[in-house]
C-alpha cells in the first residue's frame, strides 16, 4: 500500500513537470513570435493552453482523489497541497503566454516601433526563473528557490524601464501611442509571470523546509 501511494505521488509529479515544460514552450513561443514577427508561432500559443486547461484538471482530480483517500500526513500533504498551487501558477502563466501572443497578434498589423532589447532580455530571466523554480522543486533545493525570488526585484526594474522608454515614445508622436501600450502590456505579462514562479519558488521553499517565507522578504534578501 505504501509503495503504491509513492507511485500516486512520482506520477503527480511528472505530470506537473510535463506541464512546466508546456508552460515554458508557451512563453518561449510568445516571445519568439513578438521577435520574430511570426505568426505560426502565435497559433502554437493557442493551441498549447488547451493542452494546460486539461493537464491542470487532470493534476487537480488527482491530488484531491489522493488527499481524500489516502488521508496524507505531513511532508506528504504539504506536496500535495503545494503541487495544487504550483498547478494553478503555470495554468495562470499559460494565460499570461496566451496573452502575450494576443499583442503579438495585434502588432503584427503594423510596422515596429522600435528594436526590443529590454523586453527579450526580461522574458529571457523570466524563463529562467520557471525553469529554475521547476529544478528546485524536483532537486528539493530551498538555497535556488530562494534565489529566484530575489530574482523577482531584477524583472520589476526592467518592466519600469520598459515603461519609461516607451513612454517617451508615446510623447514623441501620438501615432506611437497605440504599438507603445501594446507593449507596455506585454512587459507587464512577462512580469507577472515571473511573480508566478516566484510563487512556485515559495511553494518550493515550504515543501522543503516546512517554513512559509511569502510575508518575509526581507529575511531572503539579507541572507
Amino acid at each position: 500500500m505504501e509503495r503504491h501511494f509513492d507511485e500516486e505521488l512520482k506520477e503527480l509529479k511528472q505530470k506537473l513537470v510535463e506541464t512546466s515544460e508546456l508552460v515554458k514552450k508557451m512563453i518561449r513561443n510568445a516571445v519568439e513570435s513578438l521577435k520574430e514577427r511570426n505568426e505560426s508561432l502565435i497559433g502554437k500559443v493557442f493551441e498549447d493552453e488547451k493542452k494546460v486547461n486539461m493537464a491542470q484538471i487532470e493534476i487537480d482530480d488527482h491530488a484531491l482523489k489522493l488527499i481524500a483517500l489516502r488521508q496524507p500526513a505531513a511532508s506528504d500533504l504539504r506536496f500535495i497541497i503545494s503541487v495544487i498551487k504550483i498547478n494553478s501558477d503555470l495554468e495562470r502563466m499559460a494565460d499570461l503566454a496566451v496573452n502575450i501572443a494576443e499583442r503579438n497578434k495585434e502588432l503584427l498589423k503594423e510596422p515596429p516601433l522600435k528594436p526590443l532589447i529590454d523586453v527579450p532580455r526580461m522574458a529571457q530571466i523570466t524563463q529562467g526563473m520557471l525553469e529554475d523554480a521547476i529544478k528546485a522543486f524536483l532537486e528539493k533545493d530551498s538555497e535556488l528557490a530562494r534565489d529566484i525570488c530575489k530574482r523577482d526585484d531584477t524583472v520589476d526594474n526592467l518592466n519600469d524601464q520598459i515603461f519609461r522608454e516607451l513612454l517617451t515614445y508615446m510623447l514623441s508622436d501620438p501615432k506611437n501611442i497605440n504599438r507603445a501600450i501594446k507593449l507596455i502590456l506585454v512587459g507587464k505579462y512577462l512580469e507577472r509571470i515571473a511573480d508566478h514562479s516566484t510563487n512556485i519558488a515559495e511553494d518550493v521553499y515550504y515543501i522543503i523546509e516546512g517554513k512559509d517565507i511569502r510575508h518575509h522578504i526581507e529575511e531572503i534578501e539579507s541572507s
